[in-house]
């Protein structure tokens, strides 16, 4: 069994506070969503571009490709 803290001290940063829930949990889930949000972002932006490229070639056009 584990004594109980003495008034003056403080409990230990590893094991929270009974009375507080922990914030791992939403950290997490928040961290998945911007990580979602993110990689939408960017397909979204990827797949613009190939459209644009299709719709350039499906035109007759040879000069589609960005030059790089």
């Amino acid at each position: 069994m584990s004594e109980p803290a003495s008034p003056g001290r403080r409990p230990s940063p590893e094991t929270p506070p009974d009375d507080q829930p922990s914030r791992r949990g939403p950290l997490i889930a928040l961290l998945l969503v911007v990580a979602l949000v993110a990689g939408g972002i960017w397909l979204s932006k990827t797949l613009h571009g190939v459209g644009k490229i299709q719709d350039c070639v499906m035109a007759g056009r040879n000069n589609c490709a960005p030059v790089q």
